[in-house]
């Protein structure tokens, strides 16, 4: 799988004619088309099969440019319609829905060119220095939270894949843009951090989702039957994943 990244401007949705947004090039080696797709965050991914032509990317974007700009507006309109917190440059707390917990976040500044974090007690974390940087402290906390999905997500994986007969060869935990999770032809499975924001139901499907990769690399009709032989409740979890980013707090995303 190769990546070519590109930092997203999002264009005037009111102007028909302005420059399409820039955008992040994803080959798989499942596609068999090219796909788009639209983060919470408005970032875009453009998902190609292997060996595609990138120099074809621009006409397809000017083409799908009327379902790029109601998408963008749409999920400009459901961000404005969430609450004050959710968008806060330093949080004071992380609710973990994944995990039934709720940590409280402490900033403290003190001498020093450089934040740091520590776990001050049960469910509460400590930012300590040049607490001013915003950024450096959400980075502290996204790098926190990659920790502690890892140490969750990892026992959960391999819970499910031993109830489902599921084997995989390994997990990693990821921040990725546009997608909960991934699986190789390998059967590695990569997560997404951002995971612990959703209700455990919604983590549940998304580990059943990947692990059925290992079986079936592709969306075909057998692959859906085999991701409801262990989660019956398919269609309405689908659609509550669907919404799912609103869960994730904005500064969570760099």
């Amino acid at each position: 799988m190769t990546e070519n990244a590109q930092q997203l401007t999002l264009f005037p949705l009111s102007d028909h004619q302005a420059p399409l947004p820039n955008y992040k090039v994803r080959e798989s080696n499942r596609a068999r088309h090219v796909s788009l797709k639209v983060s919470f965050q408005g970032n875009l991914e453009v998902v190609v099969p292997q060996g595609f032509n990138p120099k074809e990317i621009p006409d397809i974007l000017e083409r799908r440019r009327g379902w790029i700009t109601k998408t963008l507006k749409r999920i400009e309109k459901q961000r404005d319609a969430l609450p004050e917190e959710h968008s806060v440059e330093k949080p004071t707390s992380l609710e973990l829905r994944s995990r039934g917990e709720i940590w409280t976040v402490v900033y403290k500044k003190a001498r020093g060119s450089t934040v740091a974090l520590t776990q001050s007690s049960p469910q509460e974390l400590t930012l300590r220095g040049k607490i001013d940087d915003s950024e450096d402290c959400r980075e502290l906390l996204r790098s926190w939270l990659q920790r502690k999905a890892r140490a969750e997500l990892s026992p959960w994986l391999q819970d499910i894949s031993q109830r489902c007969d599921l084997a995989y060869s390994r997990m990693t935990v990821r921040g990725q843009s546009t997608r909960w999770g991934s699986c190789s032809s390998s059967q590695s499975i990569s997560l997404n951090y951002k995971l612990l924001f959703l209700p455990s139901h919604l983590v549940d499907y998304v580990l059943i989702h990947e692990l059925c990769h290992t079986v079936h690399m592709n969306h075909s009709k057998a692959f859906w039957q085999l991701v409801k032989r262990y989660c019956p409740e398919l269609d309405q979890v689908k659609s509550e994943l669907k919404k799912g980013w609103q869960y994730v707090p904005s500064w969570v995303d760099a």
